[in-house]
Order: C-alpha cells, then sequence, then structure tokens
C-alpha cells in the first residue's frame, strides 16, 4: 500500500510508503494520501496528525520516472490530484505535523510546509528542487514558502534552489524545530499529544483564521495547477526527465509552450 495509517491515542500517523523510491510521490500515492487524509480530517477521534515516510527519508518529491512531456488534457487531472492533497490539509480542522528525516526534495518540501508544524532532523535536507526538471513548483509551495520565510527569502530559494539541513531550515523558519537524528517522528507525536489535548473546535477555528491571514492561500492552488500544466508540455521538461533518467546535466532553454 502507497500510504500507511496507525492510530496513537487521538493521534493519526500517515506514512507515505514508498521507501524504495524514497517516497517519491506518483499518482497512486498522491491519490491514496488525499483520501487518508480526507478520511482522518472527517473522523471526529482523530485530534491531531503525524506526517511521515517509511525508511530512511520523507519523501523525493514527484516519482520522475513516472513523468514524460505530456498536454493540457493529461496533465491537468496529475496537477489537480496534488493539490487534492493540500486542500485536504489547509480545508481540514485537524492540525497536521510533518516528522520529517532525511531528505524532503521538490514537492517533498512543498507537503511538509503544507503542514500546520515541521519538526525536522537536524540532518534532514530541504530542497525547492523543481527547476531541476523544468517546473516551476505546485502543492500550495507559491503560498506556503512565503508565508514561511517571506516573499524575498522565497523567491531566492526558488531561483536558486540550496540545500538546507534541517538545523538551516529551522533557523530560516522554513521547519519549526530540529531534532537529533532519528527522533523527529518521537517529537512530532509528543507535539501532537499536546495538540490532542486542545479543544477541537478551537482548533478547527484557529486553522481556518489562520489560512485566511493575509488572503486565502487556497486561491493559489488554481495558478498553481495552471502554471505546472503548461510546463508539463514544454520541452524543458522533457529535457529536464530525460537528464534525469540519463544521469547528465540538463541543458535548458525552451520558451515556448510544448516545443511551438
Amino acid at each position: 500500500m502507497p500510504v500507511l495509517t496507525e492510530d496513537k491515542g487521538a493521534t493519526r500517523i500517515i506514512t507515505l510508503n514508498r521507501p524504495e523510491r524514497r517516497n517519491a510521490i506518483d499518482i497512486p500515492l498522491r491519490v491514496a494520501l488525499a483520501e487518508r487524509l480526507e478520511e482522518a480530517m472527517a473522523d471526529p477521534q482523530v485530534r491531531a496528525i503525524v506526517l511521515t515516510g517509511a525508511g530512511a527519508g520523507f519523501c523525493a518529491g514527484g516519482d520522475i520516472s513516472t513523468m514524460r512531456r505530456m498536454d493540457e488534457v493529461e496533465a491537468r487531472p496529475r496537477a489537480q490530484a496534488a493539490q487534492r492533497v493540500i486542500r485536504a490539509i489547509w480545508q481540514g480542522g485537524t492540525p497536521v505535523i510533518a516528522a520529517v528525516e532525511g531528505a524532503a526534495f521538490g514537492a517533498g518540501t512543498s507537503l511538509a510546509l503544507a503542514c500546520d508544524r515541521i519538526v525536522a532532523a537536524a540532518d534532514a535536507i530541504f530542497s525547492t528542487a523543481f527547476t531541476g526538471v523544468g517546473l516551476a513548483g505546485d502543492m500550495g509551495i507559491f503560498a506556503s514558502l512565503p508565508a514561511r520565510v517571506g516573499p524575498a527569502k522565497a523567491r531566492q530559494l526558488m531561483l536558486l534552489p540550496t540545500r538546507l539541513s534541517g538545523t538551516e531550515a529551522a533557523a530560516l523558519g522554513l521547519a519549526d524545530v530540529a531534532v537529533a537524528p532519528g527522533t523527529a517522528l518521537e517529537h512530532a507525536l509528543a507535539d501532537a499529544e499536546r495538540i490532542a489535548a486542545a479543544p477541537p473546535l478551537a482548533v478547527a477555528a484557529l486553522k481556518s483564521l489562520l489560512a485566511r491571514w493575509p488572503s486565502d492561500p487556497l486561491a493559489v492552488l488554481e495558478h498553481e495547477v495552471d502554471a505546472q500544466v503548461r510546463l508539463f508540455g514544454t520541452e524543458d521538461f522533457a529535457e529536464g526527465v530525460s537528464a534525469f533518467h540519463e544521469k547528465r546535466t540538463p541543458a535548458f532553454g525552451s520558451t515556448s509552450q510544448r516545443g511551438k
């Protein structure tokens, strides 16, 4: 199963379960993750959610082995399936804590940023990484990253992707706390226990109110879908995927959609 769930008291642990692919997000995983998040949000017995990854890493981003150049008709449902995950987190009233060990690249960083709290191992690695395959980014990163680090720093992190350790991410505000390697889940569960003890209706209201300041971040999701859909049809995206498979540096330079 691409996503596992386990309850510990009032906390539901949701685990990305593709360790052989470093929990990279393919279509079955993103659909299953959205479903498990929606189920948890609808369950009144679940008062906090911890999101983590199986094996040594949190999430290596989108599964590039499943990507190829595609037109809008094919690309849009794919992009919208990813946004469904973020809508579940942002529209649900239950807080979500990301427990990040190892790599959180591209969409992995976006997924962690969408959560209400990020507990990162000190040696975890965060990187936006989208431009490496000719994409701009999705899964809410154009709302969540500026909200955490400010628009100027977010711009630089997106334009010049940098690998940040968990310690560096916490210093920037990209993560909330850096903990000893191997203990991110333990600390996240302790935080979840505290949150689960809070009044659930007040917590749900708190999430809703924070989501609307300074503007509704959900509005950015459709803009991200539009951008991703266009970029899936570019020569640069095809080049990025090919270069990844061929283990070489990509040669980008496309200035038109679908090579036109």
